[in-house]
């Protein structure tokens, strides 16, 4: 693990187009996408073959429209990485998520330059950036990519 953080000011739907869920029908790893242009969204799972695609239509605060939310919430599913951590919940979209994740977390120096916006890290709960965390934090992104 590096212990040089360079933060990439990436926002959290720089991983919303592809999200790992569980499958709703063998509950192993599946993978929801998300196409806005067309507005479109698909599940498939590779080890049982389900397969289901809807459109991005959806109702939010009283209001239907074709929102770009993450891929996983088109459907009634589960996040793959996802676990409770003392009082909060620890999640990543997908793997490319979890390992910047990782990353961030296991750094002792991070540096943050140009910020043109809030990023992901910046608007993470304030346990992520406690050194206290860096190892039981680690351990369970360690369980996770394990899962």
């Amino acid at each position: 693990m590096e212990h040089r953080f360079e933060d990439q000011n990436y926002r959290l739907t720089h991983f919303q187009k592809e999200v790992a869920i569980v499958c709703p029908k063998c509950q192993k790893k599946a993978i929801t996408n998300v196409n806005y242009e067309n507005k479109k969204a698909k599940l498939t799972c590779s080890y049982c073959g389900y397969h289901e695609i809807k459109n991005t239509l959806m109702m939010h605060l009283g209001h239907t429209a074709h929102f770009e939310a993450p891929a996983c919430d088109y459907f009634d599913v589960e996040l793959w990485y996802y676990a409770s951590f003392k009082n909060d919940i620890f999640f990543a979209y997908n793997e490319a998520h979890l390992l910047y994740l990782e990353q961030y977390i296991g750094a002792k120096l991070r540096e943050h330059k140009d910020r043109s916006h809030f990023t992901l890290l910046e608007k993470l709960p304030k346990l992520y950036h406690e050194a206290k965390n860096r190892e039981p934090l680690l351990k369970l992104i360690d369980k996770l990519k394990k899962k």
